[in-house]
């Protein structure tokens, strides 16, 4: 039996973030995408605790199961593992990314623009604080972040940006009565 498997991006990610950790248990990553990549990229939880094992039982993970308490299986990268992260980093990519906003949606099929925006506004200026917190953290560590994970938060602060002032716009075209021609 082989042990070839198709990576997706829940492989790429299993394996990144235990690059960065180094080892870690399904929960950790579970914490680990909650804190950092959560807001870029889903993923159901359950994969989290699936993908591991399957990385593992294909040799891209090694697996330390503790022998008491609750026998938590710890997962580290091997040497083949690493060497598939950085053949996908190496590949350029031309997709884009997929926009889901069930706001979007609704002021596509004529929800009122005023009436998204008041309730959008507030939640894309939430993020942004956070995220522009999350940058001031990021140069404060002694090292400072990841080039990759200050880029990837550079990003989010430009969307974020941008969709602020695109709901504050929304917000000033006044009628509540449904979308404008």
């Amino acid at each position: 039996m082989s042990n070839e498997i198709r990576l997706g991006p829940p492989s790429y990610i299993v394996l990144g973030l235990l690059e960065i950790a180094g080892e870690a248990t399904p929960y950790d990553l579970k914490q680990f995408v909650a804190l950092t990549l959560g807001d870029f990229w889903t993923l159901p939880h359950a994969q989290l605790y699936t993908e591991p094992e399957r990385l593992a039982k294909a040799g891209y993970l090694d697996i330390r199961q503790e022998e008491g308490g609750r026998h938590r299986k710890h997962y580290k990268v091997t040497e083949r593992g690493k060497q598939a992260m950085q053949e996908w980093l190496a590949e350029p990519t031309d997709e884009m990314a997929e926009m889901r906003d069930p706001a979007v949606l609704k002021l596509f099929f004529g929800a009122s623009p005023k009436m998204l925006a008041d309730a959008q506004l507030p939640a894309h200026e939430s993020r942004l604080a956070r995220y522009e917190e999350m940058q001031k953290l990021a140069m404060l560590t002694s090292d400072g972040a990841p080039e990759g994970m200050r880029l990837a938060l550079d990003v989010g602060v430009t969307f974020e940006r941008e969709a602020v002032a695109f709901w504050k716009r929304m917000g000033e075209q006044g009628a509540d009565d449904g979308a404008s021609d």
